[in-house]
């Protein structure tokens, strides 16, 4: 089966920064695109940046650009991302995605607080 296991989140302050991970496994993982969304308390879901199979493509969301950087390691089925000069807006539980054969597949998210 897909699974999906973020890693990385915590009590960060304004300014600060956090790597997050996400473990794949039950999937060719080199052969999927992958994504990260975050939902911030009480709001929706928002999607936030992907990144092609092979790493060379990126995309962000407008509110995360120039601050955030994805990237993977096809050799440790990990996909991780970089969030530079947090703000408290960026305080959300932060999950990875990936599409197989039509079906969407999430972890459980990790938690990204930004306090000071």
């Amino acid at each position: 089966q897909v699974q999906l296991v973020e890693s990385g989140g915590g009590l960060a302050q304004p300014g600060g920064s956090l790597r997050l991970s996400c473990a794949a496994s039950g999937f060719t993982f080199s052969s999927y695109a992958m994504s990260w969304a975050r939902q911030a308390p009480g709001k929706g879901l928002e999607w936030v940046s992907g990144i092609s199979r092979g790493g060379s493509d990126t995309y962000y969301a407008d509110s995360v650009k120039g601050r955030f950087t994805i990237s993977r390691d096809n050799a440790k089925n990990t996909v991780y991302l970089r969030i530079n000069s947090l703000k408290p807006e960026d305080t959300a539980v932060y999950y990875c995605n990936v599409g197989v054969r039509g079906m969407n597949y999430w972890g459980k998210g990790t938690l990204v607080t930004v306090s000071s």
